[in-house]
C-alpha cells in the first residue's frame, strides 16, 4: 500500500500540473453550440477504494474490504443547449456528504466553467462501499481525499467529450422488483427501539411470511424512467435510468461492489455493444425514491440464493427493458435546458439532556468493543447528532431537459413522496434522484414519523425535523415550476 505521505505528495501536485492540463484540454469545448442544438458528453471515472477500508452495513460494521467483486465508478453526463450546461454524476457509493460533493463540484467548475448549481452529484446507495465519516482510519482519510477529485475527473472528461447529440426518453412499469419494506405488524411482535422505548407500529424488514404482518406502510413506485442520448449519426452515447429500488444486496461480506446499479450499467453497454462494439458509451442507474423500498416480497418466505444471483437477475431484466425503451424512443436535437437551485432551512432533531446522558454512559461502556450492539450504535449516533447545528441548509435542485423534469433531493426519500412529486410536477414526465448533492438521512412523512420504525429513529441517518418531508416536497415542486416557466 502506498504510504500516506506519498499520496499527499501526489495530491499536492494537482493544482500546478493536472489542473493546468485539464484547463488546456477543456478549451476544446469552450465554444458553445448554436442555441437550441443539443451537445452531450459522457465519461466514467473509477472510484474504487483500496482493500482494507471499512464497509457499510449495518452502519460501517460489515468488516474491512477483502475483495473487489466489481469496480466502483462515477458515471457522468454533461448536456449543453448552447445557452445552458448541466452535469449529472451518478456515483457507486452508499452516500456522499455535502462537503465532499461541494469539493468535487469546485474542482470541476474551476476547469469547465460549469456553475456548481448546475451539477447534480448523487450516490446510488450500494451498501458494499465505505460510508465515509463514520470511521476515520488512515485508508478512510486517504479515500476522502481521493474521491472528490475522481468524481470531478469524470465530469471534466464528460465535458471534454461534448459533441452534437440527440435525446429521447420513455418509461416502463417494472413492479416485480419493488416492495415496501416498512410493515404494520402486530404490536406484540415489535421489540423496543434502540433507546429502550416501545410504541412503534411499523417494523422494517419483518420476517418474510410472518403471521404478524398486517399491511405495507406505504406504496412503491414501479416506474423505471430512461433518458437516452445518441450521437448525431445515431450511435449510442449514454443512457441514464432511474428506478426506486433501495439496493438488492446478496453479495459476499467483505466484497466491494456497485450492486445492481453497476451490473445494470455493464449489461446495458453489453446489449448495445453488439451493434456498436467500438463505441465509447456510458450507462448509469440513478436511485429513485426508495427510502422505504427493497426487492423482498415479505408475503412469502425467501429461498436462499447464491451470492450475486438476485442482483444479476434484477440488473439484467432492467437492462433489457432500458435498451428496448431507448430503441423505441423518439429522438430530438432541438431542446433547451434549465436549472434551478435553493437552500432550504430545516431544523435538526437534536437530543435532549436525558438522551445525551444515556448516550454518554453507554458509549463509555462500548470503548474497545470489537462490534457494537444496536443500542451502542445509537448512542454513538446520538452524540454525533448533538454536534449538529440546530438548523441546516439542505441543497435542493431541479433540471429541465426539454419537456422533462428532474428533481434532486439529498435524502433517502419515501416512494409516496416521489409519487406525489410526479403527480403534481409542473413538468410531465418528471422523476426524482435521491441522495443527491449531500446526505441528510431518511425522509419519512409526518405520519410515518408517528408510526415509528427504523427510518424514524434519531441518528445521522434520520436527523431532520418531522415536518421536513412536507417542506422538501413543496420546495421540489416550486423548483420544477421555476424551470418549467423558462421553457421556450
Amino acid at each position: 500500500m502506498i504510504a500516506a505521505m506519498t499520496r499527499r505528495d501526489l495530491f499536492s501536485t494537482f493544482p500546478a500540473s493536472i489542473a493546468a492540463a485539464q484547463q488546456a484540454s477543456a478549451q476544446v469545448n469552450s465554444t458553445p453550440p448554436a442555441t437550441g442544438k443539443l451537445h452531450a458528453g459522457a465519461a466514467s471515472s473509477n472510484i474504487t477504494p483500496p482493500l482494507g477500508i471499512s464497509l457499510d452495513g449495518p452502519i460501517s460494521q460489515n468488516g474491512p474490504a477483502l475483495h473487489v467483486h466489481d469496480e466502483l465508478h462515477a458515471r457522468c453526463l454533461v448536456l449543453d443547449d448552447g445557452a445552458t450546461r448541466i452535469a449529472i454524476a451518478i456515483c457507486d457509493s452508499t452516500m456522499l456528504w455535502q462537503d465532499l460533493i461541494d469539493e468535487a463540484k469546485a474542482i470541476a467548475s474551476q476547469t469547465t466553467g460549469l456553475p456548481a448549481e448546475h451539477m447534480l452529484i448523487a450516490a446510488t446507495h450500494t451498501h458494499s462501499t465505505p460510508r465515509l465519516g463514520v470511521r476515520n482510519g488512515e485508508i478512510e482519510r486517504w479515500y476522502r481525499e481521493f474521491l472528490p477529485r475522481r468524481i470531478a475527473d469524470g465530469i471534466i472528461r464528460a465535458f471534454n467529450n461534448l459533441a452534437p447529440a440527440r435525446i429521447g426518453w420513455g418509461s416502463a412499469r417494472v413492479p416485480e422488483f419493488v416492495f415496501n419494506r416498512r410493515w404494520f405488524v402486530k404490536a406484540e411482535s415489535i421489540p423496543p427501539n434502540p433507546f429502550g422505548e416501545t410504541g412503534d407500529r411499523i417494523q422494517m424488514n419483518p420476517p418474510a411470511g410472518s403471521p404478524n404482518l398486517i399491511r405495507p406502510a406505504g406504496p412503491v413506485d414501479p416506474e423505471m424512467f430512461v433518458v437516452s442520448l445518441r450521437h448525431a449519426d445515431g450511435r449510442p452515447l449514454a443512457l441514464l435510468a432511474n428506478y426506486g429500488l433501495h439496493y438488492v444486496g446478496g453479495g459476499r461480506q467483505g466484497d466491494i461492489s456497485a450492486d445492481y446499479f453497476g451490473l445494470f450499467s455493464e449489461d446495458v453497454r453489453d446489449l448495445l455493444a453488439s451493434e456498436h462494439p467500438d463505441m465509447p458509451f456510458v450507462a448509469m442507474m440513478s436511485n429513485g425514491t426508495s427510502g422505504d423500498v427493497n426487492s423482498v416480497d415479505f408475503l412469502s418466505k425467501r429461498a436462499r440464493q447464491p451470492p450475486y444471483s438476485r442482483m444479476r437477475e434484477v440488473a439484467h431484466s432492467l437492462a433489457e427493458q432500458a435498451v428496448r425503451i431507448a430503441k423505441e424512443a423518439q429522438y430530438q436535437a432541438g431542446i433547451s435546458l434549465a436549472a434551478a437551485h435553493a437552500n432550504l432551512e430545516l431544523e435538526i432533531r437534536r437530543p435532549d439532556e436525558q438522551r445525551l446522558t444515556w448516550a454518554r454512559d453507554l458509549w463509555a461502556q462500548a470503548q474497545g468493543a470489537e462490534r457494537l450492539t444496536r443500542p451502542q450504535v445509537y448512542a454513538r449516533e446520538t452524540l454525533a447528532l448533538a454536534d449538529y447545528p440546530p438548523v441546516v441548509k439542505i441543497p435542493m435542485q431541479a433540471f429541465r431537459i426539454g419537456a422533462l423534469g428532474l428533481a434532486a433531493i439529498p435524502c433517502e426519500v419515501f416512494a409516496e413522496t416521489g409519487l406525489a412529486i410526479k403527480q403534481n410536477s409542473a413538468l410531465k414526465p418528471a422523476f426524482t434522484i435521491e441522495l443527491a448533492n449531500g446526505y441528510f438521512g431518511y425522509l419519512p412523512t409526518a405520519q410515518q414519523h408517528k408510526s415509528g420504525g427504523y427510518e424514524t429513529w434519531p441518528a445521522r441517518s434520520s436527523c431532520l425535523e418531522t415536518e421536513a418531508e412536507t417542506k422538501i416536497r413543496a420546495q421540489a415542486l416550486h423548483l420544477l415550476e421555476t424551470v418549467a416557466r423558462t421553457r421556450a
